[in-house]
């Protein structure tokens, strides 16, 4: 369970964004996608290489 302590005068929406992150950093829903259908590893580990190559292609765009 996610506990977010909202400080004394922090707004509805700053609290609510950093709820957001902290949810986001757990990565409770994306394992939740995962457990909805089964996906054969070699489906998985292609998924994983093809991400891989599409986040060095964009540092590699970044730098040049």
């Amino acid at each position: 369970m996610l506990i977010i302590n909202i400080k004394e005068n922090e707004s509805i929406d700053k609290a609510l964004k950093r709820f957001k992150k902290k949810f986001e950093k757990t990565g409770i829903l994306k394992e939740l996608r995962s457990r909805t259908a089964f996906e054969k590893p070699s489906v998985s580990r292609r998924m994983e290489i093809k991400k891989a190559a599409y986040v060095q292609n964009l540092r590699r765009q970044e730098n040049a």
